[in-house]
């Protein structure tokens, strides 16, 4: 029997700062979060990041928390409870972290018969701390619990022209088409861009990287990034005075992805731009770095550097286009008429 495997990011279990520690712990310590020898990723992240940030992280989650709990994980359940009412064979949904383990989804459809999974990493473009990790994570568990399932991976998604619709779809219905757009994605260090180039020689080595035709975009965050914004561009109607990719979440001092969503808002503002609505492309449900980060807190520096209007559209969560979308994509699979890898 098939099955679909829906995997998110995590979220702690609580607000508290205990709970935000354990968390923060388990997901900095990943080696394609952060990147480094294993030694010196414990002394930063067990001996300085979960020490000073466990505490504010707490904070920002304690602000978004809802009764039914953390956004990221109410949105993903629905979204796949949804998804499970459109089809008869089993959906199961777990987190990269978290007590929601990939090995507990695992579990799950395998307690229901399920031998052959088809893996949804929920996030449009690839990139080794979300894609990559929960792939490779999945194959870990596979492999040592469960080698009798045979798994397949939907690839990324942020060419395909379902999911371009239905997000463009669901923007139209909130943006002020007279409005300036930012397109706001989850930031990466430039390292990682350039270790998933598969020729060694072309991300952030050659002028003109993301529009340049190349094999390494198969794997680059940053050309999938650009990539959906010249699309939904398109789609919109956005003249080239009108929108600006950026990117958030900036950890650590080593170079990141630029321009920085932050630093982005404050010039906006500073030159005169009243009016602003923002999305985020590189997340299909809203969590902490959306209902927190670009809600709150960006919306703090856009109306302090002097804007009047801060507008965000929310992500696609469980809107029922996508959970369609969802469904084609799997029943495609179910039926061996679909390309996975």
């Amino acid at each position: 029997m098939k099955g679909i495997l829906l995997v998110n990011l995590g979220s702690p279990d609580s607000p508290e700062v205990k709970d935000v520690r354990r968390y923060l712990g388990e997901f900095l310590m990943d080696e394609r979060v952060i990147d480094i020898p294993f030694l010196f990723r414990f002394l930063l992240v067990k001996g300085i990041i979960v020490n000073t940030r466990s505490k504010n992280s707490a904070a920002a989650y304690a602000k978004i928390w809802t009764d039914e709990g953390s956004p990221l994980i109410v949105n993903s359940e629905k979204l796949a409870k949804a998804l499970q009412s459109e089809t008869t064979y089993p959906i199961a949904l777990s987190m990269r972290y978290g007590e929601m383990s990939i090995a507990k989804g695992f579990e799950e459809l395998h307690g229901k018969g399920v031998d052959e999974i088809l893996l949804v990493p929920l996030y449009p473009q690839h990139a080794m701390s979300s894609t990559e990790t929960a792939i490779e994570k999945a194959k870990e568990i596979r492999a040592k619990q469960f080698p009798e399932i045979r798994m397949e991976v939907l690839p990324a998604f942020y060419d395909q022209e379902d999911y371009l619709s239905v997000l463009t779809s669901k923007v139209k219905k909130e943006m002020n088409p007279d409005e300036f757009m930012v397109f706001s994605y989850h930031g990466l260090p430039e390292r990682q861009i350039k270790k998933l180039d598969v020729t060694k020689s072309h991300c952030l080595m050659t002028e003109n990287c993301c529009t340049t035709p190349s094999p390494a975009h198969k794997t680059c965050y940053r050309h999938q990034s650009f990539k959906i914004t010249s699309e939904m561009v398109k789609r919109l109607g956005l003249k080239e005075n009108q929108y600006v990719s950026s990117f958030q979440s900036r950890l650590g001092n080593d170079p990141w992805l630029l321009p920085a969503t932050d630093e982005t808002l404050k010039k906006l503002a500073r030159n005169g731009l009243k009016n602003v609505q923002v999305i985020a492309p590189s997340f299909v449900a809203d969590c902490l770095e959306t209902v927190e980060e670009l809600a709150i807190e960006n919306r703090d520096y856009f109306m302090g550097a002097g804007g009047q209007n801060y507008h965000y559209i929310s992500c696609l969560n469980h809107d029922s286009s996508w959970v369609q979308v969802l469904k084609k994509w799997c029943e495609e699979w179910v039926s061996d008429t679909v390309n996975v890898k």
